[in-house]
């Protein structure tokens, strides 16, 4: 069976065609009512096109008449093709959602995904660097400065931000780059927060719209001043309201970070690929081993339970519970007399 290419940040104009009129309105539904990101519709898109091209595997012309024996029989094609268990988990939930919308407005008798369950997948544990690797990534700057130009210097300058940025305050990539030079007029909107210099914390638009405060330390506050003066002495400056810009002034991309992330860590001889989320799992990690403060950790992670927050740090969660439980006063309700 042939699988959807991977393709991110599709606009819902530029769908592919074999996605059916309601399809195309749920989507739409989606983008409009949930206020989901383009990302994440993209990703419901792509989901769906794959339901498409399973349908048309099993000669089913019509996606919203399958049967849960079908969606069964699919999700076995998928697991045979090497498609991962949380991939396929990903899958069934966004064809679950779409059933619930056509079941809801009247489209579809009933919801054929909904008893069905993914493949278990093997818990494995998130990668982090270790503390002296950390330490080498965001500190070892002299290594990389030796002859390089002034402009090569200022992206190195804002290089040097982002990673103590990164490691600083366990940012994700998507709210690092949503970071802007000063605070909004408003609330906080489209994912645009930034980093208060003064009180030494970054203001973040997580998942799910959720607004968040994070303690930023003492060199990653050098670090983002440094190349604020930089950024501001720029020619580019003017062109974009974003901490973080490239040599033209626009917006630092996602990808860009991935890449000079990447480079940095070559560069220093870190025997590991490094990318943004592993400095993540390695904030979450390193402070928790250190503290022994889960609930301080969830909330800068941005974590609505215990159970994601020991995802990240990959240790036991028994154990990170008992320490909830000893040290936080609400944790059980006192026991009646």
């Amino acid at each position: 069976m042939s699988v959807v290419p991977k393709r991110r940040g599709v606009p819902i104009a530029e769908l592919p065609p074999e996605l059916n009129p309601l399809m195309q309105a749920y989507l739409e539904w989606v983008a409009m009512h949930k206020r989901l990101s383009e990302a994440t519709c993209s990703s419901y898109a792509r989901d769906l096109q794959l339901l498409v091209q399973c349908c048309q595997h099993l000669n089913v012309l019509v996606p919203e008449s399958i049967t849960a024996t079908q969606v069964r029989h699919m999700v076995m094609q998928l697991h045979g093709a090497g498609h991962g268990a949380k991939s396929i988990a990903r899958y069934l939930s966004s064809w679950r959602s779409w059933f619930t919308w056509l079941v809801h407005n009247g489209h579809a008798p009933s919801n054929p995904v909904k008893t069905i369950r993914a493949p278990k997948a093997a818990k494995g544990l998130p990668k982090a660097l270790s503390v002296d690797d950390a330490v080498n990534l965001v500190g070892n700057r002299e290594v990389i400065e030796a002859g390089q130009s002034a402009a090569q210097t200022l992206l190195l300058l804002r290089d040097y931000a982002l990673i103590e940025l990164l490691y600083s305050s366990g940012l994700r990539v998507s709210e690092l780059v949503g970071l802007d030079v000063a605070p909004p007029t408003g609330a906080l909107n489209d994912g645009n927060g930034w980093v208060n210099l003064t009180e030494g914390d970054v203001h973040v638009l997580g998942k799910g719209n959720k607004p968040r405060i994070v303690p930023v330390g003492q060199s990653a506050l050098i670090a983002v001043h440094t190349w604020l003066v930089a950024r501001n002495a720029s020619a580019a400056a003017s062109k974009s309201k974003a901490l973080f810009i490239g040599r033209y002034g626009t917006r630092l991309t996602v990808r860009s970070v991935q890449l000079r992330l990447a480079q940095h860590a070559r560069l220093l001889g870190l025997p590991v690929h490094v990318h943004p989320h592993m400095l993540r799992h390695s904030f979450a990690t390193h402070v928790l081993q250190s503290s022994g403060n889960l609930r301080a950790v969830q909330e800068m992670l941005g974590h609505t339970s215990l159970a994601a927050t020991q995802v990240y740090t990959g240790l036991d969660f028994q154990h990170l519970a008992k320490i909830y439980d000893a040290a936080h006063p609400r944790a059980h309700k006192k026991s009646e007399r």
